[in-house]
């Protein structure tokens, strides 16, 4: 399930707003009381849970008929663009916290009862709230932890990763951990933000973006020694090259044995159970604490309603239906990617996975989550981090004039919002 990635250009979604019309059957009767809504998704691998969400829906309200609709993440945001313009929008359907503004800004997505959120992580829920009202109901949580390689530590006589970890751990057993005869390296450093670099920012005391998303936090003190940590693992050699992560998929390079430790988020389990091989020798751990405070990135699906729809009431009664104890353990215990928000859901998940000690790493986790940094346009500065740090991580600019760089264009972006 794919959390975050840089948007679709949406800037013209707030023209769009008055061609979106509904995705109802116009063959409904209205005598019989009987409608149809779409729900719009873009994972196959959460097809089997939607299906008994859809299904267990139904039964409770058997005048409402869910039809579900799968598109792929590639093809996903340009088909909701297109469809939203032309008028035949989705009445239900996935969203993320970094499409939320502009949707909702654009008058694509209605406002949702607030009470319907009650008891889930803020960290998350505060991620679909745009000028005080909420916009999108949230039913699953992603949260960044520490993964490794049991057999590496082993053989190095390093003892595993705990919840008391700090930074200065990671880099010692890093260093224990790195072979350059074996081509062996302690640790990956990918440039990724949600499960890499935005935690160690705000770790170090520095942040993304101020609260009011209106300033750039990129050129703080905290926010440039977070981001060092991470380009001198790469200058003490006990991370590979940024080249390397270019050629080849983090999760495939972790899975090879010649890495010790990855950053990387709970829902890889997922993943690395179906490797027989790979379930053996790994585990996870929370994020290791920083030099200023422990902190994690928390980032959720959520499911949004057209503001168009002639179905209002039922799209948002599914919607709710999602969030609620029922259909959070449907996905609990489906065993996929994605792990249930609503506390006291999540057992079915966990036992999915039995060796790998997630209930753990995800009671840590959560009070110390913060929310996914996002503006309106979250793309736009997010292109320039990515264009920017490429350099840093590369070794030919300092990350001191890359992240002052970012914060000056960032600044202008924001300032247009």
């Amino acid at each position: 399930m794919r959390f975050r990635l840089p948007m679709a250009g949406l800037l013209g979604l707030a023209v769009l707003a008055a061609g979106c019309g509904t995705s109802g059957e116009s063959g409904e009767s209205a005598a019989s009381g009987k409608v149809t809504i779409s729900y719009a998704i873009w994972d196959k691998n959460d097809q089997a849970s939607a299906e008994k969400i859809i299904a267990a829906f139904q039964q409770a309200n058997p005048k409402v008929t869910v039809k579900l609709e799968i598109t792929p993440w590639d093809q996903y945001w340009t088909k909701l663009q297109t469809v939203a313009s032309g008028g035949t929008a989705p009445d239900v359907f996935w969203m993320n916290s970094l499409n939320l503004r502009m949707y909702a800004k654009g008058g694509i997505i209605a406002p949702l009862d607030e009470s319907k959120v009650a008891g889930l992580p803020e960290a998350v829920v505060d991620g679909y709230r745009h000028d005080g009202k909420l916009y999108g109901l949230p039913f699953s949580v992603s949260i960044p932890a520490l993964w490794y390689d049991k057999k590496i530590f082993d053989a190095a006589g390093v003892k595993y990763p705990t919840a008391d970890w700090t930074w200065d751990d990671v880099k010692a057993a890093a260093k224990k951990l790195t072979d350059p005869a074996e081509k062996q390296f302690g640790v990956l450093a990918p440039m990724l933000d949600q499960i890499g670099f935005y935690n160690t920012m705000i770790q170090a005391g520095g942040h993304v973006i101020s609260a009011d998303g209106k300033k750039s936090g990129f050129d703080e003190p905290g926010s440039i020694q977070g981001l060092e940590f991470w380009t001198g693992l790469i200058k003490d050699q006990v991370a590979p090259v940024a080249e390397v992560y270019a050629d080849t998929d983090t999760i495939q390079l972790f899975q090879s044995g010649k890495y010790g430790m990855q950053y990387g988020g709970v829902w890889f389990a997922s993943t690395y159970w179906a490797n027989p091989e790979t379930r053996e020798r790994i585990d996870v751990a929370p994020l290791p604490k920083g030099p200023t405070q422990e902190a994690a990135i928390l980032l959720g699906l959520a499911n949004a309603v057209s503001a168009k729809s002639e179905h209002p009431k039922e799209s948002a009664a599914f919607a709710e239906f999602v969030t609620s104890e029922q259909a959070q353990k449907i996905i609990s215990d489906s065993g996929g990617g994605a792990l249930s928000l609503r506390p006291d859901t999540q057992e079915g998940w966990y036992k999915a996975f039995p060796s790998f000690h997630l209930k753990e790493t995800v009671d840590a986790s959560l009070p110390n989550g913060v929310p996914y940094p996002v503006s309106v346009n979250t793309s736009q500065w997010q292109t320039v981090q990515n264009e920017v740090l490429a350099d840093a991580w590369a070794g030919k600019r300092p990350v001191a004039d890359a992240a002052k760089e970012i914060a000056t264009q960032m600044n202008e972006i924001l300032a247009k919002e």
